[in-house]
């Protein structure tokens, strides 16, 4: 099934709401949506329920910590097991971004008020942790003087290395040392170098 994730913030298919927390979705031309409403808990709307199980899986890529889904009657559709979270100091992240999109940076600001509100997935590394997603949001706690932040301890993924190995040459160690650029700018730098990552392992294939 082709799942499309939508990564704008103008698009009147869709609550401001969703799409400010990157919860909207195309499935076969149809709109869907997933919105958080609590720490562990989503409403989801579509037309279609019988794809829910394939989108929840999607979006829960991206937010492990969401565990309960909710049609828009309170039922429920489809429970995970409670995910384990941990408090980690903001310091001890090492990034595996370089930049931040500054329109991503203002809309993650309707929805983030303290450090309860940051989650992001992480691997251990070094008696740190590496950071998978969820670097605007680091960013972002950076900016708002925040010590640490939640954190979803995750299965190792090989693809990290090269992109934490350029931070590092960058001069990228923590979530303050990455660069703010106006989206435009972000689209033309962060597509380059991952089309770089991505050209280099097919010529290796």
């Amino acid at each position: 099934m082709d799942i499309t994730r939508i990564n704008t913030y103008d698009d009147k298919r869709f609550s401001q709401t969703v799409l400010n927390q990157h919860g909207a979705y195309i499935i076969a031309d149809e709109p869907y949506e997933i919105e958080i409403v609590s720490k562990d808990t989503a409403l989801v709307r579509g037309k279609n329920p019988s794809v829910y199980d394939e989108l929840i899986e999607e979006f829960r890529y991206h937010a492990p910590h969401v565990c309960k889904f909710l049609d828009d009657t309170g039922a429920m559709i489809k429970e995970y097991p409670i995910t384990e979270n941990t408090w980690i100091e903001l310091s001890n992240i090492q990034p595996s971004q370089f930049y931040v999109d500054e329109d991503k940076l203002e809309a993650i600001k309707s929805f983030i008020n303290s450090e309860e509100d940051i989650v992001v997935q992480v691997i251990p590394w070094n008696n740190r942790f590496i950071s998978l997603d969820g670097h605007t949001r680091l960013y972002l706690a950076y900016l708002l003087g925040f010590r640490q932040v939640k954190a979803v301890i995750v299965e190792q993924e090989e693809w990290v290395w090269q992109f934490v190995r350029e931070a590092k040459k960058r001069g990228i160690i923590s979530p303050k040392d990455m660069t703010l650029l106006s989206h435009d700018d972000y689209e033309v730098e962060w597509k380059q170098f991952c089309d770089s990552i991505f050209a280099d392992e097919k010529g290796l294939e």
